[in-house]
């Protein structure tokens, strides 16, 4: 990740000071920190009645052509719930409601320095999975059948999903 050399309020060239306990980017025209935060995004660990878990192959950088949870960012003024719907259906075709909060990590990114990932479950999706947006591919896998997973935040989630169900993932 580029680091930010302006201030995105007043565009005066930035610099570091020590402030509430650890170095911080700061702007001297504003006088201020500038706080960098995790960039919000969402993924889902959809199952359909055979048990059987929704993946979609990425046809974009980063790790494009692996395989992960469907999901994505969440946009200014969506509310995370609301944003993963939204990612479901423009990735895989599918609505759902959502059925349980799986869970909220963090995870380093070199585009963007540190995603905030919220993970939801899925038990109720309607429609036939086809791949959209972001995705090539777009499909049903059991449990022993899962190939690699891109991220280690979606492994995670998938983890807790399997293990509620008396089972543990496979890392791979």
């Amino acid at each position: 990740m580029e680091a930010k050399t302006h201030c995105h309020f007043c565009g005066e060239a930035l610099t570091r000071r020590f402030i509430e306990g650890r170095e911080r980017l700061f702007c001297r025209a504003c006088a201020r920190p500038i706080y960098e935060n995790p960039i919000p995004a969402t993924c889902m660990v959809v199952v359909n009645t055979e048990d059987q878990v929704l993946l979609v192959k990425r046809s974009v950088d980063p790790r494009k052509g692996m395989w992960c949870l469907p999901g994505g960012f969440v946009e200014l003024g969506e509310p995370p719930e609301a944003g993963a719907l939204r990612e479901l259906a423009e990735e895989t075709g599918l609505n759902g409601t959502i059925d349980t909060l799986l869970g909220v990590c963090t995870t380093p990114s070199t585009q963007y320095g540190s995603v905030l990932m919220v993970g939801y479950l899925i038990t109720d999706a309607q429609g036939l999975p086809v791949a959209g947006d972001d995705a090539s591919q777009a499909r049903w896998f059991s449990f022993h059948d899962l190939p690699p997973i891109a991220f280690n935040s979606h492994k995670r989630f998938l983890d807790q999903y399997f293990r509620g169900a008396g089972r543990r993932f496979s890392s791979r």
